[in-house]
């Protein structure tokens, strides 16, 4: 079985030799199980992150093999501490994982709703439901009433937890939930109709048998970002999250135990669980986090200076900002890596951050279905605009409507081979939604929904989503290429390029600017004609926007991307 495995090792060979405890670690999950084949690979039939990662670290860091570096180590900017070994997180977590089935009576497969701001406890309840079986299902801290009653009808989970802040919206509509049986709250104080999680966990026994698992079993159910439509729920499983970065990891990431990753996304976010669960915890690296209860560039900024911290993930949001900063009075302790997702970084911020800072921004891409799908390895060539190569055990292409691979450098859509073989790390379904997860497949493939193109090396680039194409006067263009244009004009901080009706083309281009603070903005109307001619001779003249609109801020989803069908939405009159 370990032969089966190096055989994908030769076929996908890592950056550099595997860290011996992880090649350990990896061994002994497959000599435990029984395995299946998927496809040409060689997967155990059981296993549990928990228990074959977690306790593993544990076990290795008791025995003195790994260096004396956190498990988890958060700060609320305030003063507050705390730092856990991969032992406290075992020990913790035992205890959390009884509250939920003694206490609350949960048990395998059941699904509980949690939406808890960057706080430890989001952290040892993500833990805890993986050692009992129950389906975790996170939330944006964001989330408004009929946001949690949508959630917790179509999910029909039996357990909530929260905090003081959104207590009220819960129940506000836990009458409407019919399967909604207990209420958890992390509070210092009480609230009628709720449990207090933290004083429950503090006196229960740690004494817990994690339950055996199915590498199919399923482990996370997120619920999509909604750019367009209800959010769906997407629901992935032990394998697809957990055992996939046993075999793809160090691609992407490539941590030791002795680094230190700070990953920003929300904890609602799949992103969150990649850069500050799964993927650093199978490495034993210490996965650091700020509370950051609003993303603030000075508090970024000065994290980063006073704290060892190696590797960084972060939106593009947060180096569009960070950018606008003067750099030049922040020294970073340790900084080295500096990743990006959720949505292309445009080039003109990718420069300026390695002028001032000295380092690159590599792009990772993927959805909330997949993982990542592409991404900038740390030894590969970056090249401006793109988001780098194929994720291990995945293979991309570009395809046209009829699923056709496409040539390199033409445009289609992005697209990964779902067929005859589902690649690991892959969702298992839209849960109660069969329709559209047959949707989401075009002849072999699993279509993304994003437009892009391949280069003769390999490399991707994202020209934008399938519905956010313009077609004028006959042009085929992408919002994206005009939007970074855009930005390279100082007196843009933000921007979003959507269709507009036209009597004449049908539709030209329309970008909604944001202007950067320190920008004087007393003549709109000359600086619209400015940023135009600006665009004119960055990009091909056809792209540029024939309608300038400036405004305060431009909509987004709780997770940070912008909300381009709303605004395309407004401009052709529709609700």
């Amino acid at each position: 079985k370990l032969q089966t495995l190096k055989s994908l090792w030769i076929l996908k060979p890592p950056i550099r030799t595997f860290h011996g405890h992880y090649r350990l670690l990896t061994s002994d999950v497959y000599s435990q199980y029984e395995s299946i084949r998927l496809g040409e690979q060689e997967i155990p039939k059981y296993f549990n992150f928990a228990s074959d990662v977690l306790d593993k670290w544990s076990e290795i860091e008791k025995a003195g093999k790994r260096p004396l570096n956190p498990a988890l180590w958060w700060i609320n900017g305030k003063g507050e501490e705390v730092k856990w070994t991969f032992e406290e997180l075992g020990f913790l977590s035992r205890k959390l994982a009884n509250v939920l089935t003694k206490v609350c009576g949960l048990q395998k497969g059941d699904r509980i709703i949690v939406i808890l701001p960057r706080i430890p406890e989001w952290w040892l309840l993500s833990v805890a439901c993986i050692r009992a079986g129950i389906v975790l299902i996170p939330g944006i801290s964001q989330l408004s009433a009929k946001d949690i009653l949508y959630r917790l009808q179509a999910s029909k989970a039996t357990c909530i937890v929260t905090n003081d802040t959104l207590a009220p919206a819960v129940d506000s509509v836990a009458s409407e939930c019919q399967f909604l049986k207990k209420k958890l709250i992390v509070s210092k104080g009480s609230r009628e109709g709720w449990l207090n999680l933290t004083d429950l966990y503090k006196n229960q026994s740690a004494d817990h048998s994690c339950v055996k698992t199915s590498i199919q079993d399923p482990m996370i159910i997120f619920f999509t970002s909604g750019t367009t439509g209800s959010p769906k729920m997407t629901e992935h499983s032990q394998g697809s999250l957990g055992f996939r970065p046993l075999l793809s990891e160090r691609y992407w990431l490539d941590l030791t135990p002795s680094n230190v990753i700070w990953s920003t996304a929300d904890t609602g976010w799949i992103l969150s669980a990649l850069g500050s669960v799964f993927d650093p915890w199978v490495f034993g690296a210490c996965v650091f986090i700020h509370k950051l209860p609003q993303i603030d560039s000075a508090a970024i900024l000065n994290t980063l200076c006073r704290y060892p911290i190696d590797a960084m993930i972060g939106a593009p949001t947060l180096f569009r900002m960070l950018v606008q900063d003067d750099l030049s009075s922040y020294k970073f302790m340790s900084l080295k890596h500096c990743m990006s997702g959720g949505e292309p970084v445009n080039p003109e911020v990718m420069e300026q951050w390695k002028n001032k800072t000295g380092l690159d921004i590599y792009e990772v891409y993927g959805q909330t279905e997949t993982g990542i799908i592409c991404s900038v390895f740390k030894s590969m060539k970056i090249k401006r605009g793109s988001m780098g190569k194929a994720a291990p055990l995945y293979d991309v292409q570009i395809i046209d409507k009829d699923a056709n691979i496409l040539p390199p450098g033409q445009l289609g859509e992005i697209a990964v081979r779902s067929k005859p073989i589902r690649p690991l790390g892959f969702f298992s379904e839209y849960v109660d939604n069969p329709k559209k997860t047959a949707e989401s497949e075009r002849g072999d493939f699993y279509v993304t929904g994003d437009r892009g193109t391949m280069d003769e090396d390999g490399y991707f680039q994202f020209i934008g989503r399938a519905d956010d194409i313009i077609i004028s006067s006959g042009y085929r263009i992408g919002p994206f290429e005009v939007e970074s244009a855009l930005i390279e004009h100082p007196a843009v901080a933000e921007t979003a390029v959507v269709s507009s009706p036209d009597p004449l083309r049908g539709e030209v281009v329309k970008a909604f600017v944001v202007l950067s603070s320190t920008f004087p903005s007393s003549d709109l109307e000359t600086l619209a004609r400015e940023l135009q001619e600006h665009v004119k001779k960055t990009t091909a003249p056809y792209k540029y926007p024939r309608k300038v609109e400036f405004v305060q801020e431009l909509p987004k989803t709780v997770t940070g991307k912008i909300k381009r069908n709303e605004l395309r939405n407004k401009e052709w009159g529709r609700m």
